[in-house]
């Protein structure tokens, strides 16, 4: 796969086995998220397991895609902002999500994720999911880069 293709996952941590962006993880979601312009984006097709009910996205899932694209776009931030050519590990420290309306779950939803706020080693990320042209979910949360000594430093 050509760097332009890969995701910030594949770039990043092609070892990964997160339960949401883990490339490797074959039961997970395995989001691939990307750099458009400001702001980082995912598209995801929901599968059938992923139901609360028919036809309608589980919010456990919309939960944690949110949480793993806006770790995804805080990583990325982190690392331009510090000129550094390897990604900093990075873990939430706080979230919370909005479940505006019943996500259908039979269509791709489009989640978009932009930093709000940061220092040299933390971003406040907003985030949306949207399906069918509206607004599904919304998130905002903190991610940071872990050190040495942290169960989740260079996990990938």
């Amino acid at each position: 796969m050509s760097v332009e293709k890969q995701s910030l996952q594949e770039r990043y941590a092609p070892n990964g086995v997160c339960f949401g962006c883990g490339v490797t993880n074959e039961k997970g979601l395995r989001i691939r998220s990307f750099v458009e312009g400001d702001e980082v984006v995912c598209r995801f097709k929901p599968e059938p397991h992923h139901h609360a009910f028919p036809g309608v996205l589980n919010g456990g899932i919309i939960g944690t895609l949110l949480d793993c694209h806006c770790n995804w776009t805080a990583l990325h931030h982190l690392m331009v902002k510090s000129g550094a050519d390897k990604a900093p590990c990075t873990v939430t420290a706080d979230y919370s999500i909005s479940l505006k309306r019943p996500c259908p779950a039979d269509v791709e939803v489009l989640l978009r994720a932009h930093v709000v706020k940061s220092t040299d080693d933390r971003a406040v990320v907003e985030g949306t999911l949207e399906a069918d042209g509206k607004v599904r979910a919304t998130c905002k949360g903190t991610f940071v880069a872990v050190k040495p000594g942290h169960p989740a430093y260079y996990r990938w």
